[in-house]
């Protein structure tokens, strides 16, 4: 039992971001106590800003599709790609899997703020800026300190965390879970602006992945808002950045200028934010889980920002860990590891595939072969979509094998 002098929790949350916002709601919806602890004030900024269609399955099952679907974000039914003269485009209302037609692309300051909100308003109580500055699970439970904004120090039982801090990777840093990331270390230069496009063949609707002509490593991002401004970035090594300016907003325009049909779509674009840059992002730990905790989304691991496979991940493990921290919390007895971990990374191990494929150009040649067929093209759309779960893709339960098979035939076909 918890002391009598120190505040006792049965389930905090760190971070109030999109995977914390629905764990906590679904959680309180099944009449649990729950408290976020969010290091930051809201709204604030923060990229992956393009939705997958599964993100709204998950938003619903937590109550809050109305507020969203009424806050004007951006409409969007797919994904296009465009590479040289070539271009690609796959719609979410033709998946292999059943599921949401469309989704949005959102400032996530904007978005994240009205998660946060829906939740507050389902009784969740979120108490902003304030850090874990340590945790301590030796009793199965969570010992937590925590710092306000004034600089004061308090202490906490939680009867279980779940961390949703993003790249804040709080618990990973804490109880020393981080481990290597597989992928190679990557860079992201990124800005908005007022895009003022007016090219009749760029679709609002979808977001916009562009190759770089000569270097199929580097892609862009375009990602159009609402209101007339996108979300704009570039992906490349480090090997890569080494041979542009050392500013970012040069940085970021030097690389469009090598790419003539993005230069072209972006010609009175208004470049009036300063860019900003992640790098190293992609990270993995040790396990998922332990006595007393659960890590959730980008806190447990992060892939790459390609198929905006982020928040899916994020909102995916706020679902499938309330669900479980529920029937844990009625007092059965569940298995972390065989109904949460296992699950969840069966889909972050698909994304994976298509990542890897992605970049050592495999995928890339699936993408733009012309004349594909119907029913593998729902295959693939469903994985874009975000329904990396779904076993009975077979692009799904055997991602890599499929994945080679069809880059081999697209390419004996293609030559």
């Amino acid at each position: 039992m918890p002391s009598t002098d120190m505040e006792y929790r049965p389930v905090v949350i760190i971070g109030a971001g999109p995977a914390g916002a629905i764990a906590a709601a679904l959680l309180k919806r099944k009449g649990h106590d729950v408290l976020i602890l969010e290091r930051q004030r809201f709204p604030r900024f923060s990229i992956g800003e393009s939705l997958l269609a599964h993100c709204l399955d998950f938003v619903e099952e937590a109550g809050m599709l109305d507020a969203v679907q009424a806050a004007g974000f951006q409409y969007k039914n797919g994904a296009a790609f465009a590479w040289r003269e070539r271009y690609s485009d796959f719609d979410f209302g033709n998946t292999f899997t059943p599921g949401k037609p469309s989704t949005f692309q959102v400032q996530r300051a904007d978005f994240d703020q009205l998660l946060a909100d829906q939740a507050a308003l389902q009784g969740v109580e979120i108490r902003y800026q304030e850090e874990l500055l340590g945790a301590d699970f030796s009793s199965g439970q969570g010992l937590l300190e925590v710092r306000r904004e004034d600089g004061s120090q308090y202490s906490l039982q939680a009867g279980f965390v779940l961390d949703a801090s993003g790249y804040g990777r709080v618990l990973p840093r804490l109880l020393d879970l981080e481990a290597p990331s597989g992928f190679p270390l990557r860079q992201a230069v990124f800005t908005h602006v007022e895009d003022h496009i007016d090219d009749p063949a760029f679709d609002r609707n979808k977001i916009l992945v562009s190759v770089h002509p000569e270097h199929r490593d580097v892609w862009f991002w375009t990602i159009p808002f609402s209101n007339g401004r996108c979300s704009l970035g570039v992906v490349a090594s480090a090997e890569r950045f080494a041979e542009q300016p050392q500013d970012l907003d040069a940085c970021l325009r030097a690389f469009i200028d090598e790419t003539p049909r993005l230069r072209d779509t972006l010609k009175h674009a208004v470049w009036d934010t300063p860019a900003r840059t992640i790098g190293g992002y992609a990270a993995n730990v040790k396990r998922l889980h332990g006595p007393g905790f659960a890590l959730l989304g980008n806190a447990a691991e992060f892939l790459d920002p390609v198929f905006s496979s982020g928040v899916t991940i994020a909102m995916r493990s706020a679902s499938m860990a309330a669900h479980l921290l529920d029937r844990q919390l009625r007092g059965e007895a569940v298995d972390w590891e065989q109904d949460f971990a296992v699950p969840l990374k069966r889909g972050v191990d698909t994304f994976r595939a298509y990542v890897e494929g992605w970049y050592d150009g495999s995928f890339q040649d699936v993408i733009f072969f012309e004349g594909g067929q119907a029913d593998i093209r729902a295959m693939i759309s469903s994985i874009l979509a975000g329904y990396a779960w779904d076993l009975n893709n077979p692009f799904v339960s055997e991602p890599k094998r499929r994945l080679r098979m069809l880059a081999e035939v697209c390419a004996s076909q293609a030559s």
